[in-house]
Parts: structure tokens; sequence; C-alpha cells
């Protein structure tokens, strides 16, 4: 039995779809049941990782379990209670910075170092940009002009399926234990690029314009504490963190090379229109 939290979420649900696939007993951790959406033959099972003790019921009798960071380490806990081996976390390439200071990259770090030292078997997924996130844009593309920060920081950025795939091999199998694994798109893109893509994919004009830092920084402290706000502008603005790099993890892993952002486009181009 494996079990997935944030099973309603990007990766999360990619997860749950392969491993259901492969035919693998998988239960879907979230908070409401009720109201997830999952693969027959999938069980939805109610938890909040917020309150590791929640946990007990879908843990009883799993054997691997794919994880967010940011949570209580208690969840490891938890999980060797109920005579789980091997965990697949979830975490991201600022866990390589080592900067705790940093409100992203510290909570990342912090949920690592629990983890190894619970004495569970564990891989460590960390996926650069998703693609996915392109959908913030969706109201903007619309009216032909997407106004984005960060002008000439590239990403490589992934599709979020393509990080379900690598967590899927590392749930399923020993042999991805105690392995950390940057996850990469096949090609680094600036926000402009991906807007041109969209565009292509589209059939249509799309214009990008640079927003300026002062700006971006007002609009996300609408939607986001100021210290997450600050972190991203410590690896974006000033260079901290390096998304640019490309690796071979997704071909490594999986067998098969991962989905660029032009695939990706028009794959969800109903999504924009």
């Amino acid at each position: 039995m494996i079990v997935v939290a944030g099973a309603t979420g990007n990766v999360g649900r990619e997860v749950v779809r392969q491993l259901a696939q492969t035919g693998q007993p998988v239960r879907a951790l979230t908070r409401d049941p009720a109201k997830a959406a999952v693969p027959a033959g999938v069980t939805a099972v109610a938890g909040d990782l917020g309150d590791p003790a929640s946990l007990r019921p879908a843990l009883a009798g799993a054997t691997a379990v794919f994880l967010l960071s940011g949570y209580s380490p208690d969840i490891f806990t938890e999980a060797s209670r109920a005579g789980v081996r091997r965990v697949v976390l979830m975490s991201g390439g600022s866990a390589e910075t080592g900067d705790r200071s940093n409100a992203v990259a510290g909570y990342m770090i912090e949920t690592e170092a629990a983890l190894r030292a619970s004495g569970l078997g564990w891989t460590m997924v960390r996926p650069r940009m998703f693609m996915t996130n392109a959908l913030q844009w969706a109201d903007q593309v619309r009216a032909g002009v997407v106004r984005a920060p960060w002008a000439d920081v590239p990403s490589a950025v992934v599709d979020p399926a393509d990080i379900a795939a690598v967590a899927v091999q590392a749930l399923v199998s020993a042999d991805h234990e105690g392995r950390e694994y940057p996850v990469t798109g096949p090609e680094a893109l600036r926000p402009g690029d991906r807007v041109r893509i969209l565009a292509e994919a589209l059939g249509r004009e799309i214009r990008y314009e640079p927003q300026p830092d002062d700006e971006a920084r007002a609009e996300m402290l609408t939607q986001m504490p100021q210290p997450y706000v600050d972190a991203f502008f410590s690896f974006y603005s000033d260079g901290k963190l390096d998304e640019a790099t490309l690796f071979p993890t997704v071909i490594d892993v999986t067998g098969r090379p991962p989905r660029t952002f032009a695939d990706w486009a028009r794959a969800n181009a109903d999504r924009f229109r």
C-alpha cells in the first residue's frame, strides 16, 4: 500500500494516477475524501498534514509514502510506527542552497534533515519551477498582455507529470533510496520565452511586458506572507537560486525524456482560452 499526500495537487494527483495505472494499491490522502476525484481502484482517505496523529488510519499497513515539505517531523514518527519503509519527499531546488534563513529554503532544508534523521528509507525529489505556474497568467493571456517579473531569469520549467513519474519510481523501488533528485524540464526558459510559446500554442499574439520589482513585490504581498515574498526576491532578484541548470534525472529514472513546455502548452491550451 502506498499513501500519497497532497493527492489533489499538481504533482500529487499525477502520482496517484500513475501509481493506479501500474496496479499499485493507493490511498489518496486529502482533508475531505468526499470531494476528492480519484481514479478507479484508489481509496481517498482523510488526514491533515498539520495534525500528524490524524494520519494514523491512512498510514496503517502502508509500505511507502509520498510527502510534501514544510510539516511537523512528527509525521515521520507516525510513519515509522505504522511500519512504513520508505518516504519520497517532494522538496525543491532551494534546499540545495543550504540557506536556512530563507523562509522557503529553510522549511525544505528542515524537512529533509528530519527525514534523514528518522531512520526511514528516503528519496528527495527536488523539482524546479512547475510548468503549471503559467496558469497564473491565464487571465492576462486572454487579455493579450502578460506582465511578470524577472524577465532575465531563466528556469528549466518542468511538467508536474514528470516530477510525479520520478516520484513513482522511487515509491515502488528501493533502488532510489538515499538519492537526491533534481528534476528539470529539457530547456531553460525566461518568462518571455514561455509567453511566446503559449502564443504559438494558442495561435494568436500575446505580448510580454517585464514587471518592475516594486510592482511585483506589492502584488505578491497581497497573496503570501512577507517572508515568502522576500525569499522569492532573494532567489530571483538577488540570484541566490539557480533554476537554469538542466539535469538528466527524468530520462535517467524513467527511461523517457521530459516533456517540453511547448508540449505542455499545446496539451493545456484550452485552459488559457
